[in-house]
């Protein structure tokens, strides 16, 4: 009976701690600045527009709360990654 909102909780959660890492990681990115400041504020940009199109043909299409938040954790980790790799 609880099993999804459980999963949903968690899962929104761990969004919420995984995006205060990415916005942390690409602070320190952007007080470096440079050229790779400029890309990663246009990319960030550009990202965000992105998000919001997505979220809503996913809503439009009959996309649950659970898919939206998955997508959203999936992009916040790959962005972890990349800008915790080696620069």
């Amino acid at each position: 009976m609880f099993g999804p909102w459980w999963t949903l909780g968690m899962d929104t959660a761990m969004l919420a701690l995984e995006s205060q890492a990415v916005i942390g990681l690409r602070m320190a990115k952007l007080a470096a600045g440079g050229a790779g400041a400029q890309a990663e504020m246009q990319r960030m940009v550009s990202e965000k527009v992105l998000a919001a199109g997505e979220t809503a043909m996913l809503m439009a299409t009959g996309g649950t709360t659970q898919s939206i938040v998955s997508g959203y954790r999936s992009k916040v980790r790959a962005n972890r990654r990349r800008l915790s790799g080696p620069q």
